[in-house]
């Protein structure tokens, strides 16, 4: 796999905030979670935990093993009877970021300990092809052991760090998002070859391209020149890349240069026409029409919602 590649996807992900919760359940038990507007994960510290996804067969995860949802899919934990399940909600209503809770559920059974966390991070800043990665990431045993750094801070924020101590949500929110960023690496390195996004990564022509797309976004691509950089004909780039991806290879460059946009727009005072040329617009008013139908508002309306900072300019 391109490394530089899988840099440019994991590099820029940064949490803004992390609910985080421990929790220990006797057996029977279960808990069904609605799709969150953030990244999931759940490692298991001690016994065993299913996770299942609506429409999948249940995972059974052991101790020292993760599931990760990069996008917050619905599902249920368990233990293995596959009994009735509680509404997250009911147990821990609201989930705001940067507060932390113990959950306890009571019966006969044998005991599992779990830590969960809700992983709000930047979604503008978050690489397109982010969106390709599965819904589901499950590491096991062998993975994590794999990311030596991985498994130690787990344990880590599995021990504790949920008191009040001055600065422990900073060193707990930074924790968390290396967790992620290792735990996304090991699962790209994990995945079967059959997954449409680790093909991506790994495919020569349409890898190629997408480090073109992710690193020089500015410059003036065409269909035409992005399958001359990747080395195939047009019509054969275009089939592949839409197979691996998803989606034309047009729209990920335009994705690409809306999320850097709107990243300039939050971080910096720039003039929207030099934000415009260093996204590959040559026209400010092609560009104001081109995020507009993107975002859902103006590159003004999203700078003033965003409350971007008075000074460092870019």
């Amino acid at each position: 796999m391109d490394g530089d590649l899988l840099s440019e996807l994991l590099g820029p992900l940064r949490l803004r905030g992390v609910f985080r919760s421990r929790w220990t359940a006797r057996a029977p038990w279960g808990v069904t979670g609605e799709r969150e507007d953030c990244a999931l994960l759940h490692y298991i510290s001690e016994g065993t935990c299913t996770v299942e996804l609506p429409g999948a067969e249940p995972v059974l995860l052991g101790a020292g093993e993760l599931a990760v949802f990069p996008h917050g899919a619905g599902h249920r934990l368990g233990d293995a009877s596959g009994g009735p399940a509680v509404p997250l909600d009911s147990l821990l209503p609201g989930r705001e970021p940067g507060l932390a809770r113990r959950v306890s559920i009571d019966g006969p059974g044998p005991l599992t300990a779990v830590l969960c966390g809700g992983l709000h991070y930047d979604a503008a800043a978050a690489a397109p092809l982010y969106r390709a990665l599965p819904q589901m990431l499950v590491l096991d045993r062998a993975a994590i052991d794999g990311e030596p750094l991985l498994g130690d801070m787990l344990d880590r924020l599995s021990g504790g760090w949920d008191g009040g101590e001055p600065g422990l949500e900073i060193v707990a929110l930074r924790a968390f998002e290396l967790a992620f960023v290792l735990a996304l690496r090991a699962a790209l390195a994990n995945l079967s070859e059959g997954e449409p996004i680790l093909r991506a990564l790994r495919h020569p022509a349409v890898g190629a391209a997408l480090l073109a797309v992710q690193t020089r976004f500015a410059e003036p691509w065409t269909v035409e020149s992005l399958a001359e950089e990747s080395g195939l004909s047009r019509s054969a780039f275009a089939a592949a890349f839409r197979e691996l991806v998803g989606e034309a290879p047009m729209r990920h460059l335009t994705a690409r240069r809306m999320q850097e946009a709107a990243r300039l727009l939050a971080e910096s005072t720039l003039p929207h026409s030099r934000i415009a040329r260093r996204v590959g617009y040559r026209s400010a008013v092609g560009f104001h029409l081109a995020f507009k139908q993107w975002h859902g508002s103006t590159p003004g309306e999203y700078r003033k919602n965003a409350d971007a900072p008075a000074g460092g300019k870019r």
